[in-house]
């Protein structure tokens, strides 16, 4: 063989390589993180998805395990309860990615059930083999360890060979225990520069947006709360304000239901529409999680508020090492967003903030405040999907 054809056969060989399909298995247990996975998906050429997610990853041609609201249980008492389901869902995935035999095992958030899946795995003698063999398992979403929990850091590096966190401060926290850990950015931030021409909000409209939440239970436990809010709203100077709901797959039904009986019918508008819906929000009443930071993103002035189980709540009071739960008001060290949590959910404590924020000074107030946090959410100018996706493809 002549030293020419054996370059050219090198050339072929590296070729069909570059342009093997891969099989990643990727799992998402919540709405926020099926975006994000999403995102992730449509970013990577000649890829294999099989696992678990909602309406978002089936877009980009995943065809999910069971349903995604099986994982979206949040809170200590309330995974309690669902123990058989999840460990039955469990089972089910190890079985699944031993079969499928993946080039790589890929979590977005969800980090119970990731570890879960991940430990009872590498303790089976097939996942074992599939590991020694060179299986990796990369995490998107670090846990906020800076806030509480500080020793899941170690437990991160003894489950995962990579994880993408989002802002360069949380870095350190893993890479003491070794962990290959990379900045991404906030994902949700590519999400609103698609969607914003210009990000202050303009709009004169009197739309007050309810967002209960993605999960179940805390839908649950939310939408009474919001009746109230609307209640006591209908019945103050607050005339010519309409409502509105941005609704998920997983509690759209019952959230149509819950308002069957409220005063003022709120609009519900599909979430794959809510930042529209957000663009001609003049107030917004959201549950804690990433809606607030979307809203932050947007500036949209907000009041965020949670309620979980007693025994959460007490729990939580230990553990919780920093005083809010808003990213952009942990970002900047101060509240922007009015918090109220557990008991401080309350009628009146809303209305209170809800009459502060109305008044047109302080509202442009709160707008200049969260538009500090903007050069925060980007990193390198890059989308974060793009900065993982580039990466893994790279990896496997």
């Amino acid at each position: 063989m002549t030293l020419l054809k054996t370059v050219q056969n090198a050339e072929s060989v590296h070729r069909a390589m570059q342009n093997k399909t891969k099989k990643i298995f990727i799992i998402a247990g919540e709405v926020s993180g099926d975006v994000l996975a999403a995102r992730v998906m449509a970013r990577m050429k000649n890829t294999e998805f099989v696992g678990i997610g909602g309406e978002n990853m089936t877009a980009c041609g995943l065809k999910s395990l069971f349903p995604m609201s099986d994982l979206s249980v949040m809170g200590i008492v309330e995974v309690a309860l669902h123990a058989r389901t999840l460990s039955r869902r469990i089972r089910e995935t190890v079985n699944a990615i031993i079969n499928e035999k993946p080039d790589l095992v890929l979590t977005v958030d969800s980090p119970g059930f990731a570890r879960s899946v991940i430990k009872k795995l590498r303790r089976s003698r097939a996942g074992a083999d599939m590991v020694a063999r060179g299986l990796r398992f990369y995490h998107i979403v670090a846990p906020q360890v800076w806030a509480w929990r500080p020793g899941r850091a170690k437990k991160y590096a003894r489950t995962f060979d990579k994880l993408y966190a989002f802002f360069d401060f949380e870095v350190p926290y893993f890479t003491k225990y070794d962990l290959d850990t990379v900045a991404v950015g906030h994902p949700i931030a590519e999400n609103i520069m698609e969607s914003l021409s210009e990000k202050q909000p303009k709009t004169t409209n009197k739309i007050i947006t309810l967002v209960p939440g993605s999960r179940m239970s805390e839908v649950r436990r939310l939408m009474p709360l919001f009746r109230d809010v609307v209640v006591a709203i209908n019945s103050c100077d607050y005339r010519g304000y309409k409502f509105a709901i941005p609704v998920v797959e997983t509690t759209r039904e019952y959230v149509k239901n819950a308002v069957q009986d409220w005063p003022i019918k709120p609009e519900l508008v599909d979430s794959t529409a809510r930042y529209e819906l957000y663009k001609q929000t003049y107030i917004a009443l959201v549950a804690s999680g990433t809606v607030s930071a979307e809203l932050a993103m947007m500036h949209i002035p907000a009041i965020v508020v949670y309620k979980m189980n007693r025994i959460t709540t007490l729990i939580g009071r230990l553990l919780i090492r920093v005083r809010w739960v808003s990213l952009v008001n942990i970002l900047l060290n101060r509240t922007v967003f009015p918090e109220f949590l557990g008991g401080d959910a309350t009628v009146d404590n809303i209305m209170n903030a809800l009459d502060e924020i109305v008044v047109p000074a302080n509202r442009a107030k709160m707008i200049a405040e969260l538009s500090l946090a903007d050069k925060m959410w980007v990193y390198k100018g890059k989308p974060a999907s793009q900065i993982i996706a580039d990466d893994i493809l790279k990896s496997v």
